[in-house]
């Protein structure tokens, strides 16, 4: 039967992919086992050598594999585990053909960081992980950073708040929305007269967010972080 034009045909390296899904399910793939080789995979497929090239492509930009050219153990394509890459990389490119509104990006972060923040307030916490936030806050702190260096720490500190919450996916999200949260941040800032007068006010913030978290209080966090994330937006979206 010939497919209907309704469905989409299915491409060639696709075989590979699902194959490759399976048996990391099932647990004959592990992180850091290695790929057979184009040919291998090419005869077992009844594929061409260029549609497996597709598939490890697309598997490199998901995170799902490295690629290295050369001989030696670490040639080759090996599993690793890089869930943010490929989220990270979607949202940048649909965000730059605009969308995702920065609006939506704003209330999935509202969503994700203050569920975050109250989990994160019941767990002990990782000291590392406290001593860190410490040191973004210091940083953000130092009167001669500029505007461009807050933004790098800025999304870090998100990023490394939400950890706490002890949630891989969670976690992969947030890493995968640092370069969407940077993006956006930075964008709205158009003089440095009108960051000179929003980073004071988001530095005092930041320290009444982790104040919360690590006083084990949970809801105060998700309150502070909720009117952390909007009265940003509200200072640089305002309403007409």
């Amino acid at each position: 039967m010939p497919d209907s034009p309704l469905i989409p045909a299915a491409r060639s390296y696709e075989a590979v992919l699902s194959r490759i899904e399976a048996e990391l399910r099932d647990g004959k793939l592990k992180v850091g086992d290695h790929l057979p080789g184009e040919r291998a995979m090419a005869l077992a497929h009844g594929i061409s050598r260029a549609s497996v090239r597709d598939a490890i492509r697309v598997l490199d930009v998901m995170g799902v594999v490295r690629t290295s050219v050369g001989s030696g153990p670490q040639s080759g394509a090996v599993v690793i585990a890089n869930p943010s890459a490929g989220l990270a990389s979607t949202l940048r490119l649909h965000m730059a053909t605009n969308h995702f509104p920065v609006s939506d990006i704003v209330q999935t972060r509202i969503m994700m960081e203050t569920w975050a923040a109250v989990e994160a307030a019941q767990h002990v916490h990782d000291t590392a992980k406290v001593a860190q936030l410490q040191q973004l806050l210091l940083a953000m702190n130092a009167k001669d950073l500029g505007r461009e260096e807050f933004h790098v720490l800025d999304a870090a500190f998100h990023v490394l708040l939400s950890s706490l919450a002890g949630n891989a996916v969670v976690t992969a999200m947030m890493e995968s929305l640092r370069s969407a949260i940077q993006s956006y941040v930075s964008a709205a800032i158009d003089s440095e007269e009108r960051w000179d007068a929003i980073v004071p006010s988001l530095r005092q913030q930041h320290e009444a967010i982790v104040a919360a978290v690590l006083a084990h209080d949970g809801g105060g966090a998700a309150d502070a972080l909720k009117e952390h994330i909007e009265w940003f937006h509200a200072q640089t979206h305002p309403l007409p």
